[in-house]
């Protein structure tokens, strides 16, 4: 009986030791932030950017009213780059083809784009590029996104 406790004390110190010594999870700050952007001769409007990380991956979905649907668009056929600044320098691109199916004349919705980070990234969206049944629609930042830069 007292190796038993022994035992279940020993193994309950070496879970504990175990789960203090864990990795954390990554998390980027804000999670999610807008901004505005215009489309040229498809629109205007304000984009929500929802982010998130796991270690060197990084993925940004992004809603936004600035370019609508004029027909249906079926699922994982939007094309899509956001290109934002990193520390006020250079650029980092986040891309992919997932979304859901658009209704016709609704907002565009596209993501997860993926991209890679590294610790210590203050990334600020700057333009978004999307490509539907290859027509491409450049839309550039009017606004400062809010809340402030993701960080990494």
């Amino acid at each position: 009986m007292r190796h038993g406790i022994r035992r279940l004390a020993f193994c309950s110190a070496l879970a504990a030791g175990t789960l203090a010594l864990a990795p954390t999870a990554d998390a980027v700050t804000p999670t999610t932030a807008t901004i505005s952007f215009d489309c040229g001769s498809y629109g205007s409007g304000s984009a929500t950017l929802t982010a998130s990380q796991s270690g060197t991956t990084a993925t940004i979905d992004v809603s936004t009213s600035a370019i609508t649907a004029p027909i249906s668009v079926g699922a994982n056929s939007v094309k899509s780059t956001l290109t934002l600044t990193n520390n006020g320098s250079g650029a980092v691109t986040f891309t992919g083809n997932s979304n859901p199916a658009i209704p016709a004349g609704s907002p565009v919705s596209t993501g997860p784009l993926k991209g890679t980070v590294a610790s210590g990234d203050s990334l600020v969206a700057t333009s978004l590029k999307v490509v539907v049944f290859g027509i491409t629609a450049t839309c550039n930042a009017t606004s400062t996104q809010s809340p402030g830069p993701f960080v990494f």
